[in-house]
């Protein structure tokens, strides 16, 4: 292996130890086998300070089988770090009253102490801390007075280890809370990333729908006129109705492949975060003449009123849209030569629209498509509403939409146009 990438895979010692304070010792790996070397590590300074200090208090068999065995428990220390240092105690106990070499013990015993207290809840920590002093001097004092009264001396350092095992607790604790924070803020990043990226996805489809749905029916409306000009009656050929015709289909073509192409540019870019509006311009109730008389060239008799000055782009949009796809459904489902009339008024707080026409609707056994589906969802985009349906006392469909619009006066200076063809 290369040395910069050994170098890269595996962490530096001061990263590893970091990373061990930080830890949770009770989810660190291999914590059973360290524990046992780090127990036949403090068995071996324990037989140490047994032969080295104290010749006169050098123990017994029984004596050295008792301070193997308060050992043992350290393996499992950090799984039952209070039964560690009961069990602890409860050898320890005998261990001192039978006046062997008290030194030996107190590194195991510090250990299973700042265990407990780096895993536990500090007021446990203090109680048991409390509990183990006054149990060891009781002890002490029934075997020798002075070693008792050296043991209440060095108390200071058993203190000092509890309350350094809860202050190391709490700087895992809040090391472990940024680090949630942190992963919690990546999660909502993403979570936010990928709602973008299907609203994104849905407003494409909802324009690709829109502008394919409206052109092509266009489309096939011009066809047919071009169609039956031309087979109605050959002999006396009207070519003035049929190139009409025809550059009425290459207009729409022109249109929807303009449109077509500033909805792909969104999917085509790169990267859209310098770009001030990756959208391109939207659509406006500017241009819902231009719906209108696209609606007019298909056959229909359009009456279009609007009335609404400074609306949001938003709302602006969403009701060109809806305009568009009802507009759409008149020239295909409405029958020959539908009537409808498209108003647009700025109210209190809201922009009301109704597309409403005089044809025979939907014929039931067609399959149902997604054109009402995307209008209230359009609607409902803006924080509108859309209600559509057969009209309650008259023949033909009618659409009604608010969209909610900041607080502003009523508009009254808004302009009335009108498109109508007959025949």
């Amino acid at each position: 292996m290369h040395p910069t990438t050994e170098a890269v895979s595996r962490p530096r010692v001061g990263d590893r130890i970091i990373a061990a304070i930080n830890r949770d010792p009770r989810t660190a790996p291999h914590g059973t086998r360290n524990d046992a070397v780090l127990a036949a590590a403090l068995l071996t300074g324990a037989v140490c300070l047994a032969l080295l200090t104290h010749d006169a208090q050098r123990p017994d068999a029984l004596g050295w089988t008792l301070l193997v065995a308060a050992h043992v428990p350290i393996v499992w220390r950090r799984r039952r770090p209070l039964l560690v240092l009961a069990a602890l105690v409860a050898v320890a106990a005998p261990y001192h009253a039978m006046d062997n070499n008290h030194t030996a013990v107190g590194p195991a015993s510090y250990v299973a102490l700042y265990t407990l207290a780096v895993t536990g809840r500090p007021l446990r920590t203090v109680v048991t801390g409390v509990a183990v002093l006054t149990v060891s001097v009781s002890v002490m004092l029934t075997v020798n007075t002075h070693q008792a009264l050296e043991l209440l001396r060095i108390s200071g350092w058993v203190i000092a280890i509890l309350f350094c095992g809860i202050d190391i607790r709490y700087y895992r604790q809040y090391v472990a809370a940024i680090v949630e924070r942190a992963e919690r803020a990546e999660r909502t990043r993403e979570e936010e990333a990928r709602r973008r990226v299907a609203e994104e996805r849905l407003r494409v489809a909802r324009d690709l729908h829109d502008l394919l749905a409206h052109s092509i029916t266009l489309i096939g409306v011009q066809t047919s006129v071009a169609a039956h000009v031309l087979t109605a009656d050959p002999e006396r050929l009207d070519r003035t109705a049929v190139a009409r015709a025809l550059d009425d289909i290459a207009e729409t073509c022109r249109t929807a492949r303009g449109e077509l192409r500033t909805t792909l540019e969104v999917l085509r870019a790169q990267d859209t975060a310098g770009v001030p509006d990756a959208r391109g311009p939207l659509p406006n109730l500017g241009g819902l003449t231009d719906l209108a008389e696209s609606a007019r060239l298909a056959g229909a008799h359009v009456e279009l009123s609007v009335r609404a000055d400074d609306v949001p782009s938003a709302v602006g949009a969403a009701a060109y849209r809806i305009v568009q796809e009802a507009l759409t459904n008149v020239v295909r489902h409405a029958g020959p030569k539908p009537s409808v009339r498209v108003d647009v008024h700025a109210g209190p707080g809201a922009l009301r629209l109704s597309v409403t026409d005089d044809g025979t609707g939907p014929d039931p056994a067609d399959t149902p498509g997604f054109g009402l589906v995307g209008m209230r969802e359009r609607a409902r985009s803006v924080g509108g509403t859309l209600d559509a349906g057969p009209r309650e006392h008259a023949d033909g469909f009618q659409v009604t939409a608010v969209l909610p619009t900041p607080a502003t006066p009523p508009t009254t200076t808004g302009t009335t146009l009108t498109s109508e063809r007959t025949g």
